[in-house]
C-alpha cells in the first residue's frame, strides 16, 4: 500500500487496496445453458399469465391489423406495392401492439391494491460501489460521491466501499480527477473511497468493470454499478444488498432510474415521461420478465463471483460495427447471466435511484449512433444456443427498437408512391378480357377505423400513466394536481409528436451509417445544458427540413386529403431546426418550468440525498481549483500532489524503443528549461506519455517549485 522509496520520493499512500483477484474466462457465442440455481420464484404462476397475457394480446392484436388492413387495401387483386404496403404495416402494427401490451399489464399491477414484498436479510460482507468515469466533470462525480457516502456512513457503517474507475484519455482531464478526487480518498473509515485509472482502455466501460472483478473483486460479494451522473439514496442501496442476501440464486437486480435535474425543454419531456409514463412500462416488464429480466448498465446490484463467473463477453469475429468486442455490454452480461443459471430480477419498488437526461435533442442522437450499433451488434446472439427465450425477445426488442424506424420510413414512403401511382398512371378496368370491368375497391371507412386504432395503442401508455398518477392522491399532488398534470400530459404528447418524426429520420440514418460498416467511436456524454448554435442546428437537421418541405408540397399536389394526413409528419421535419435549438440550453424554450408544467415530482419535495448532493455541489467552488492550468502545470505547482500521482503510477512496462510518445516527450523534458518552453512544444499524446510513464515524471522533478528536501 505505501511507497517506500524514500531516496527519491515521500512515503505515499497508493489509492487502492490491496489486490483480491478473481478468475473471469471469456465465453463464447454458442454455450449449453448451465442447470438453473435454485432460488424461490414465489411468483412464477404470476410470470406465466403475465407473459401469456403479453402474447395473446400482442398476437391478437396483430392479427386483427393485419386483416383490417388487408380488407382496406383489397382490390381483386393485390398489387406488388400493395403487398409491400401490407408487410410493412403489419410489422410496425405488431411493434406498437407488443408495447401496447406490456403498457396495459403494466397499469394492471400499478393499480392493484396487492404488492408483494421483496425478501431481505441482514448483509455480512462488503459492497463495492463502482463509478466508472471517462472524460467527466470530476467535481460533479465528487459531490455525488460525498452525499452517497454521507448517507451510507449514517445507515450502513462499514458495509460499501466506493471504487473511481477512470477510464479517462485527456490528460487535463486526468489530471483535473486526480485533483478532484485525491482529497476524497481514504481506506481507514467507514464508506472508503478508492480510485484507479486505466492506461488501456480495452473494451471500454465493460473492460473497465471486468478489470476491476478480476484484480478487486474476491472481497467483495456484491458491486453496485453505476454510471457518473448516478446518484442512490442509502435506503435504495442498502435494500439492494439485503435482498440479494434473501436470494442466493439472484445474479442481479434492477433497479428503475428516474431522471433528475433536467434544466433544458427536451430533457424535461424525457424527464416528465420518466416518472409519469415509466412506472406503467416498468411495472409490465417487471411482471413477464419475472426472473429472466435485463441490465440497463448502471444503477444495478450484480453478485460479484456470479459476473466472473458468467459474463466474460466474447469477442465477435470480424471488425467493427459488427465485430470486435461487444459494446452494449449491460444486455449481455444479463443474458449470459441467466445463461449461467442466476436469475436477473427488475425492481421496480425501490425509489431514491437517480439519473441524469441527455439536455438536447443533438445529444439524444449522438448517443443513439452508439447504442444503435451496440443493439444492432445482438443479432450474433438471438439466435446463439444457450439463451432463455427471454433474453431472445430482450434482444429482438432491442434490435427493434432501431430498426422500427426504418420499417417506419419504408412504410411512409410506399404510401407516398401508392398515392403517386394513384395519381399519374391510369386504371387499367379492362385488363382482363372481360365485358365487365375490374373497379378498384379502397374501403376508407375501415382505413380511418385502422388509423384510430393505431393512434389508440400509441398513445394509450401515456393515458395510462396519467390515470395511474390521478387515482393515486399523493402522487397528483406531486404533480401539481389534476389540472397541471393533464395539461403537463398533453404538452409532453404534443412535443414528443413533434420530435417523434425527427427521431425517426435521425435513427433512419444512423442505421445506414451502421450498415454501411462506419463504427461509432467512443464519446463522453454530454452533462451540460446542451446549448447549440443555430449553425450547428441548421448543419444537423438540414436533410431533415427539406424532406419535411418535399413531403408537405408532394402531399398538397397529390390530394388535400393526403396532406392533412401526413401533417404529423411533415410538420414536425420542417420545424426541426427550431425544435433542435429550442431542446437545448437553460434558458430556451424551457417557459413550461415556470408556468408549472412537466413539474417532477422531486422538484417540490426533493429526496435527502438531491438535496445532500446539491449542497456538496454548491462547495466544490471552496476547493479553489484553476481550471485554466494545464495537466502538467497542475501538477508541477504543488510537490504533495506530484508525489501523489508518481505513487499511484505502476513500474514501465513497455519498451521506450516502440513509443515514439515516449521518446519525443522525453527530449522535450531534456532541453526545455522552463515549464513553459515545455508547453509550447507539446503535443496531447506526448503529454499523456509524461502521465502514464514512471521515468518520464520523475525527471519532471526539477519543475517543482520547491526542492525535494522541503517537502
Amino acid at each position: 500500500m505505501l511507497l517506500t522509496d524514500t531516496k527519491k520520493t515521500p512515503m505515499i499512500k497508493r489509492a487502492l487496496p490491496k489486490s483480491s483477484p478473481l478468475e473471469m474466462p471469456r465465453h463464447k457465442v454458442n454455450e449449453v445453458a448451465q442447470a438453473r440455481k435454485p432460488r424461490l420464484q414465489s411468483f412464477a404462476l404470476t410470470t406465466f399469465l403475465s407473459r401469456l397475457f403479453v402474447m395473446v394480446c400482442t398476437l391478437g392484436l396483430s392479427w386483427f391489423g393485419a386483416t383490417e388492413m388487408y380488407d382496406v387495401l383489397n382490390t381483386n387483386a393485390i398489387a406488388g406495392l400493395q403487398w409491400a404496403f401490407l408487410v410493412l404495416f403489419c410489422i410496425n402494427f405488431t411493434w406498437i401492439s407488443f408495447a401496447f401490451s406490456q403498457a396495459t399489464l403494466g397499469l394492471v399491477f400499478q393499480l392493484s391494491p396487492f404488492a408483494a414484498r421483496r425478501k431481505e436479510q441482514d448483509v455480512d460482507g462488503v459492497t463495492a460501489i463502482l463509478l466508472p468515469v471517462y472524460n467527466e466533470d470530476p467535481l460533479r462525480i465528487r459531490a455525488n460521491i460525498q452525499a452517497m457516502q454521507d448517507e451510507l456512513i449514517q445507515t450502513a457503517s462499514g458495509k460499501f466501499a466506493f471504487f473511481i474507475l477512470s477510464d479517462t484519455n485527456k490528460a487535463d482531464a486526468w489530471i483535473a480527477e486526480e485533483q478532484a478526487f485525491s482529497l476524497l480518498l481514504n481506506d481507514d473509515g467507514a464508506c472508503p473511497v478508492y480510485y484507479r485509472r486505466r492506461y488501456n482502455n480495452a473494451e471500454r466501460k465493460a473492460g473497465n468493470i471486468a478489470e476491476w472483478v478480476t484484480n478487486f473483486g474476491a472481497d467483495y460479494e456484491c458491486m453496485i454499478v453505476l454510471d457518473a451522473d448516478s446518484l442512490m439514496g442509502a435506503d435504495c442501496l442498502v435494500s439492494l444488498t439485503r435482498r440479494m442476501a434473501a436470494e442466493p440464486g439472484l445474479g442481479l437486480i434492477q433497479t428503475l432510474p428516474t431522471i433528475i435535474r433536467a434544466n433544458t425543454l427536451y430533457s424535461r419531456i424525457q424527464q416528465f415521461a420518466n416518472h409519469c409514463f415509466g412506472p406503467i412500462y416498468a411495472s409490465g416488464l417487471a411482471a413477464w420478465h419475472g426472473y429472466s429480466s435485463n441490465f440497463w448498465g448502471h444503477n444495478a446490484i450484480i453478485r460479484t463471483r456470479a459476473f466472473a463467473e458468467a459474463c466474460g463477453l466474447p469477442m465477435l469475429k470480424g471488425k467493427a460495427p459488427f465485430g470486435g468486442h461487444v459494446m452494449s455490454h449491460d444486455f449481455m452480461e444479463a443474458a449470459l447471466l441467466r445463461r449461467a443459471g442466476w436469475g436477473v430480477r427488475f425492481d421496480t419498488d425501490l425509489s431514491a435511484s437517480y439519473e441524469e437526461a441527455p439536455p438536447s435533442l443533438v445529444d439524444v442522437i449522438v448517443r443513439d449512433r452508439r447504442w444503435c450499433q451496440g443493439n444492432l451488434q445482438h443479432k450474433a446472439f438471438v439466435f446463439a444456443d444457450g439463451f432463455h427465450f427471454a433474453t431472445r425477445l430482450h434482444l429482438m426488442s432491442g434490435i427493434m427498437s432501431y430498426l422500427s424506424a426504418v420499417f417506419w420510413l419504408l412504410l411512409i414512403v410506399v404510401g407516398f408512391a401508392l398515392a403517386v401511382q394513384a395519381y399519374f398512371v391510369r386504371p387499367e378496368y379492362f385488363a382482363n378480357p372481360s365485358l365487365f370491368p375490374t373497379w378498384p375497391v379502397f374501403d376508407f371507412e375501415k382505413a380511418r377505423s385502422l388509423f384510430v386504432l393505431s393512434m389508440a395503442l400509441v398513445l394509450a401508455p401515456k393515458a395510462y400513466g396519467w390515470l395511474s398518477a390521478l387515482v393515486n392522491i399523493k402522487r397528483c399532488k406531486q404533480f401539481g394536481g389534476p389540472i397541471l398534470l393533464t395539461l403537463s400530459t398533453l404538452v409532453e404528447t404534443l412535443l414528443s409528436a413533434l420530435y417523434a418524426p425527427i427521431l425517426m429520420l435521425s435513427q433512419f440514418q444512423v442505421v445506414y451509417d451502421v450498415l454501411k460498416g462506419r463504427d461509432s467511436g467512443w464519446k463522453p456524454q454530454s452533462r451540460d445544458d446542451g446549448a447549440t448554435s443555430w449553425k450547428v442546428a441548421a448543419r444537423a437537421h438540414f436533410s431533415h427540413t427539406l424532406l419535411g418541405v418535399g413531403l408537405a408540397a408532394g402531399a398538397l399536389f397529390l390530394s388535400k386529403e393526403l396532406f392533412y394526413w401526413s401533417l404529423p409528419i411533415s410538420v414536425g421535419l420542417m420545424l426541426s431546426i427550431p425544435l433542435s435549438w429550442m431542446s437545448g440550453g437553460a434558458k430556451r424554450g424551457n417557459v413550461i418550468h415556470h408556468l408549472g408544467l412537466m413539474r417532477a415530482p422531486e422538484e417540490k419535495r426533493p429526496h435527502s440525498i438531491i438535496l445532500l448532493q446539491a449542497d456538496y455541489e454548491a462547495k466544490q467552488s471552496d476547493l479553489g481549483f484553476d481550471r485554466e492550468l494545464s495537466s502538467l502545470e497542475r501538477l508541477t505547482s504543488e510537490a504533495n500532489f506530484f508525489y501523489w500521482h508518481l505513487a499511484q503510477m505502476p513500474e514501465d512496462k513497455t519498451d521506450k524503443a516502440f513509443c515514439r510518445a515516449w521518446i519525443c516527450a522525453e527530449w522535450q523534458i531534456q532541453h526545455s528549461h522552463t515549464m513553459d518552453d515545455l508547453l509550447q512544444h507539446l503535443r496531447e499524446e506526448e503529454c499523456v506519455a509524461i502521465l502514464q510513464h514512471r521515468a518520464l515524471m520523475t525527471q519532471m522533478e526539477k519543475y517543482l517549485p520547491t526542492p525535494l528536501s522541503a517537502t
